[in-house]
């Protein structure tokens, strides 16, 4: 999900509005929509966002390393609690659901993963993520990447789950790979960064190919 659904320029609704203040046209009736479970894996913990999140992740990702294939994530800490309060708005309208990464004993916030509906009711979704670069290489995005993808098919029940990764993105797309995504196609000049249009790979995860290959990860929610 390198292109955000999140977009600061049309985001007017200060961070302190409340959930349950916003109105929303659709809804998905589902559990997640009051609260996002807990997901813990071998080495992180996936929880909600709070508000509190905003300073450990502007520092984190908005490095060069992590947002040059990413759409610009916020660019102050002000903006970080403005996209937080909007995926607590987006998760409580049934469309959207946001989890923090954090280390197993800690309550830092390192890094995101995304999951949106690109069809009403999750038939197909996309999923996304960002990790603080200090933490790549250490098994934490396999970690928390399979909680998630556990979390799209078994409680929103998602059929399909696609990525977009730019090609020049190697690390993003070795990383879709290993978690067992399947490359589909090339979307040609379909994603816009700093000024110019890359090409970017289609990946694809199916209920039942996911179901097929899985073993017991460890996955607890609570």
């Amino acid at each position: 999900m390198e292109r955000m659904p999140y977009q600061a320029e049309f985001d007017q609704t200060p961070a302190s509005v409340s959930v349950e203040a916003v109105p929303t046209t659709q809804v998905t009736s589902s559990d997640w929509q009051a609260g996002l479970p807990t997901l813990v894996g071998r080495q992180v913990v996936l929880r909600e966002l709070r508000q509190s999140d905003a300073a450990s992740l502007f520092s984190l990702l908005t490095t060069e390393e992590v947002s040059r294939f990413i759409s610009p994530p916020p660019d102050s800490v002000e903006g970080f609690e403005r996209f937080i309060a909007w995926t607590l708005r987006q998760r409580s309208a049934g469309t959207y659901a946001c989890f923090a990464v954090t280390l197993q004993g800690f309550d830092t916030a390192i890094g995101i993963f995304q999951v949106r509906q690109l069809e009403p009711g999750f038939g197909t979704a996309e999923w996304g993520f960002a990790l603080g670069s200090a933490f790549w290489g250490t098994g934490m995005f396999l970690d928390g990447a399979r909680l998630v993808v556990d979390f799209a098919f078994e409680t929103i029940k998602t059929h399909r789950l696609e990525a977009r990764a730019a090609i020049l993105n190697g690390r993003g797309n070795g990383a879709l790979r290993k978690i067992g995504a399947m490359q589909e196609g090339i979307l040609r000049k379909s994603f816009l960064r700093n000024g110019e249009y890359l090409d970017q790979a289609l990946w694809t995860i199916l209920d039942e190919d996911w179901k097929a290959q899985r073993t017991v990860w460890g996955v607890r929610v609570h």
